[in-house]
Parts: structure tokens; sequence; C-alpha cells
């Protein structure tokens, strides 16, 4: 499960790096390495899905609750002629 891409986590971890008063910048790359290792252990155990694995289940979302319109309106045909009779 990847909730940034390797860029986005990167620049995220740059700009981290980047707000770390001048002082602690002397440790650069070192100090981003560790940003974008924190950053990504704490997202790692978050519980996210991907966008595709999100775009998967809105799509069958929508399938379903089509497949849920039509039986409703199947079901009210049903109980109309059960009732005319």
């Amino acid at each position: 499960m990847s909730f940034l891409n390797s860029t986005s986590l990167d620049d995220l971890a740059r700009r981290l790096a980047d707000s770390v008063p001048e002082s602690f910048r002397e440790f650069g790359k070192d100090l981003e390495s560790n940003f974008k290792a924190v950053l990504q252990a704490q997202l790692s155990r978050l519980d996210l899905v991907t966008r595709q694995e999100f775009d998967v289940q809105a799509a069958i979302l929508v399938r379903t609750r089509s497949k849920l319109a039509d039986m409703e309106a199947r079901l009210k045909e049903v109980e109309a002629r059960a009732a005319a009779r």
C-alpha cells in the first residue's frame, strides 16, 4: 500500500528538513532521510487504501446501487401485480 508516491514522500521529507532551524541543517541528507523513514513508517501503520483500490470499490458500489434500484423496481411491479389479483 502506497499512500504517497516516492516523489511526493521525498518532497515532503525535503520540505520538513528545510523547515528545521539553520543550526540543525548541517545534518542535511541524513535529516531528510530520517524524516522520510519516519513518514513511511507512520503512513504504513495507517489503515489506508490506494487510489486504485478506492476506485475499484467505488465502481463496485455504483454497480451494486444500480442493481439494487433495478431489483426494487421489479419488486414493486411484482407487488403491484399481486395486489391487483
